[in-house]
Formats: structure tokens, sequence, C-alpha cells
């Protein structure tokens, strides 16, 4: 029945990420600096300046408020596999799912192509955040596994998508959101990263291998990092991560 359910919520992505009706309720203003995305009761604003900052500034209609802002690196570091957090941007692709990520597709298109994200998919869709991912961010976005759903008690995603606990499958998605771009090189250990949904996560690295820890003390691998698209970044996660809320 679980299968049953993700192949429906996860084939109703696929077709509503395709045609005009998946963004009926999502509109966008922008020029060079300055984009604004509305996407149902949430309203985020992104400006970049010349130095390549960028601050991002989001509120829900339920009142929510969140902040951030991103700093460039200065050059590029390595990453220990002989390329740099520099030249990734330019990646021709990462496999993920048995489907290569491209960096001309956005998070969600490429989510889509990966055969180990399919619960993933299926409750952004849920959770109608298909067009806020979309959006033209830049996001970081640590995208569980349908394994890490696994891990969850016996019920839980299903119950989870259900329409009356769409709030709590919103909250708990955008926690794996941080407004900005951050490459693998990027995270350090002990940063703390302000996510979509307003809580932190905090980062611990050694060496190559970066985990983070949740709201909850749960902690999360990054199994695939630096799956870059066309507004943002994925990493892929082995945990689903738990704010407070």
């Amino acid at each position: 029945m679980k299968k049953n359910l993700f192949s429906t919520l996860a084939l109703g992505l696929a077709f509503t990420a395709f045609t005009a009706p998946a963004f009926a309720q999502t509109s966008m203003k922008s020029d060079d600096e300055k984009t604004k995305t509305k996407d149902g009761d949430m309203v985020m604003k992104t400006k970049e300046a010349k130095d390549g900052k960028s601050k991002m500034k989001g509120k829900s209609g339920r009142g929510d408020k969140m902040k951030s802002t991103t700093k460039p690196m200065k050059g590029g570091t390595d990453m220990g596999n002989g390329m740099s957090n520099a030249s990734m941007g330019s990646s021709a692709g990462v496999m993920v799912g048995g489907a290569m990520m491209t960096p001309d597709k956005d998070i969600v298109v490429n989510a889509m192509g990966s055969s180990e994200h399919t619960t993933l998919v299926a409750a952004v869709k849920a959770a109608d955040l298909v067009g806020t991912l979309q959006g033209a961010g830049p996001f970081t976005v640590f995208a569980p596994t349908n394994a890490a759903f696994d891990k969850l008690p016996a019920g839980t995603v299903n119950t989870l998508v259900m329409p009356e606990n769409k709030a709590k499958l919103s909250t708990i998605l955008t926690y794996h959101v941080v407004p900005g771009r951050y490459l693998a090189a990027d995270l350090k250990d002990g940063q703390q990263l302000t996510t979509v949904e307003g809580e932190t996560l905090t980062v611990h690295r050694t060496g190559s291998t970066v985990m983070l820890h949740d709201a909850k003390g749960g902690k999360a691998n990054v199994t695939i990092p630096n799956v870059v698209s066309s507004n943002g970044v994925t990493h892929v996660v082995d945990t689903v991560l738990m704010p407070t809320r």
C-alpha cells in the first residue's frame, strides 16, 4: 500500500511539474539583482550584490520569518579529489539514483529522475513545495533517500502526506533547505546553517566526510555531495533531519 501511495504521488508530481497548472499559484518578479517569489502563502525575496554576496528574506502567511546571507568563497577550494568548488559549478553532472543530475535542470526536475528519491519527491508535492523549490533561489537542499525515510517509525510517512498534516510535512521538508548555495567545500566543522524552516543544522566535518546534526540530536551523513542544479545544489543524505517543532 505504501509503495502504491508514493507511486501515485510521484506520478502526480511528474505530471504537474511539466504542465501549466502546477505553477498557477506561483509568481515571480526579478531584475538583474533582485528576485521575488510567491508560492501559496510563502513570499521569498533574494538580492544578489555585485561581489557575489546574496541575501534572502522570507515570510509565510502564519508569520514565520527567515533571513540568510551567503558570502562566496575566495578562489577554489580543493575537495580532495582533484576538483575544486569553483570547477564543480560547470560540472557535466552527477549520477544519482540511476539518473544524471545536470546543472541545466532545476532542483525538483533533477530529483524527479532519481529512483532513490521517489519518497522525497512525493512528499514535496504533498506539501505544495514544488513551485518554491523551482524558484530562483539559490537553495542548498539536503535530500534524504527512500532508505532514509524507511528509517522512520512505521506509518510515519503515510501519516505526514495526509492533507491534514500538510503544515507538519512542510516544516520537516523546509528544515532540509538552506538559503544560498553551499558546496561541500563551503561546509566547515562546527558551522551553523539556518534553514528555511527557521531552525539550524550543525555541520560536523572530518576530512572530506560531512555530517549534519539536527535540532533533536539526530545525525545524517552526506553520501553524495555537490549535485549542482540551475537554482542551487543538492547533497544526498542517509537520514531524515528533524526540527524541534
